[in-house]
């Protein structure tokens, strides 16, 4: 059972502690993100008052963060969201929430390791900028399949792998941070333009749905070890504290850097696509403080940074269909474990190809339009049904062993259900002419017509009986005290 510590001839091995596993959050989190969505974030609010994406997502994230921090705790799975909507719609509609999950999961995961990708080549064009489009593809295409190279391996080598990229990551974060706060002109950074906060009229809110979307992008990650729950170390311990952990941390170092970057680099450079500052603006900060050398140094770490984000989300998100395919709810050879190394392997060669794919998308349209995309397909079937699954549990399951419980319940639920929504209500207008909602519906629907047909092979609900499964109330336990983070 996913509920109980496995065996090393059985299935995942519990090995990673909780400084590996908020090293593994924070690396996801903070890979290239900041660094490219800045210059979009200004772009959105039109100023330096950009700084309130930031802020906004940060909140969504810690109200968010809340969900993930007892559902994971009570339910450490290989899976994450997965083993959450199992467990709490398997009353009702059987396996269609599971399978749309990992329906889903096997496209936006993926695709926001992509948009990783595309920055690393985006940065790479300041150290070559002779670089064309057929070779940054084809060096975009050759990092993803080193990362699927060097995970093809035990987690416990991973984890020191992780960490040691963590601190590659926290190291070019303060030197950009630093090498700001050198040369920091308040002016800059908090000077606005006329109008910019007009809380009456439309262009602010659409502004704030812009950033929200874009901010809440930054801080996606601070989930990546739910996806791990078989494999940490205490996890009503480890799980919820990595998860705070990180999104505190992370938010701490976004709010630095973002101030900061504003106080260097004048806003209206980062609107410009033409000039550096709109594609690599840490590197624009560096030569403006400390000179070429010094930003040539740090757009090196800069780009190791972007490569640990994409190396620590594919190690989560290879987990996904695994513990899926276990319970019949995925294609059955994504339930195979390498049988020496205990990792999926059909879950991590999909994923790595699914992600250049994605990568080769966003390298011929443009970031901003990814990040809509596929922030607006992880919506429905994730975030929103997710904060369900939690009242739906403790409802349902109201003896469930829970070493964590959301503080201030209900209210972090809801903030994070009107902050999701407002993300999708604006997908539309964020992104004119591409149509988010419009494709995100679509495959939802398409899962469902997929679902139909495997649940008739199956003979599953709703051509079959509902199969109640709650083994988490009767797993031993895997930690010793209760707590909360």
């Amino acid at each position: 059972m996913s509920g109980s510590p496995p065996s090393p001839e059985g299935g995942f091995v519990r090995r990673v502690g909780l400084f590996q596993a908020t090293a593994i959050n924070m690396s996801q989190m903070c890979g290239i993100g900041p660094f490219v969505t800045i210059p979009l974030m200004v772009g959105a609010f039109g100023g330096p008052q950009a700084v309130i994406g930031f802020v906004a997502g940060a909140v969504l994230a810690l109200c968010d963060g809340l969900v993930w921090a007892e559902l994971g705790a009570a339910l450490p799975g290989s899976g994450g969201s997965y083993v959450y909507l199992r467990q709490a719609f398997q009353y009702r509609t059987g396996r269609l929430m599971p399978f749309l999950f990992v329906w889903t999961a096997m496209i936006f995961i993926p695709l926001i390791m992509s948009t990783g990708v595309v920055g690393f080549v985006q940065y790479l064009g300041y150290l070559a900028p002779d670089l064309g489009q057929t070779s940054g593809d084809l060096i975009g295409l050759g990092v993803i399949a080193l990362v699927v190279v060097l995970l093809w391996r035990g987690i416990e080598h991973i984890a020191r792998i992780t960490a040691v990229m963590w601190t590659v990551m926290i190291a070019s974060v303060l030197l950009v941070i630093v090498a700001a706060a050198t040369d920091f002109s308040p002016h800059l950074a908090f000077t606005y333009p006329a109008h910019a906060f007009d809380l009456t009229g439309s262009h602010f809110w659409a502004g704030f749905a812009a950033g929200l979307t874009i901010g809440i992008y930054d801080y996606l990650g601070y989930n990546t070890t739910a996806y791990m729950g078989a494999e940490l170390k205490e996890p009503g311990r480890t799980l919820p504290r990595s998860v705070l952990f990180s999104i505190l941390g992370i938010m701490a170092i976004y709010l630095l850097l973002q101030i900061g970057t504003l106080g260097v680099v004048d806003w209206h450079r980062m609107t410009d696509p033409h000039d550096i500052a709109a594609t690599s603006v840490a590197s624009a900060v560096l030569e403006e403080t400390w000179g070429k050398g010094a930003a040539d140094t740090v757009t090196v770490l800069i780009l190791i940074t972007a490569f640990a984000s994409v190396f620590a989300g594919l190690l989560g998100g290879s987990r996904v269909p695994y513990d899926a395919a276990r319970d019949r709810v995925f294609f059955r050879p994504y339930a195979r474990l390498h049988p020496r190394h205990r990792f999926p392997t059909l879950g991590l060669a999909t994923m790595g190809v699914i992600t250049g794919i994605g990568f080769l998308i966003g390298r011929h349209t443009d970031l901003a339009t990814l990040i809509q995309l596929l922030t607006t397909v992880m919506v429905i079937v994730q975030a929103l049904a997710q904060i369900v699954a939690l009242t739906v549990l403790r409802r349902r399951q109201p003896a469930l062993r829970r070493p964590y419980r959301m503080w201030l319940y209900p209210l972090p639920s809801i903030v994070a259900l009107v902050g999701w929504c407002v993300i999708y209500g604006y997908a539309d207008r964020n992104s004119p002419g591409r149509h988010p909602i419009e494709w995100s519906l679509a495959w939802v629907v398409l899962g469902c017509v997929a679902f139909l047909v495997w649940a008739r092979l199956e003979r599953v609900w709703p051509f079959g009986g509902k199969e109640i499964s709650e083994e988490y109330l009767a797993a031993p336990a895997t930690d010793t005290t209760p707590t909360r983070a």
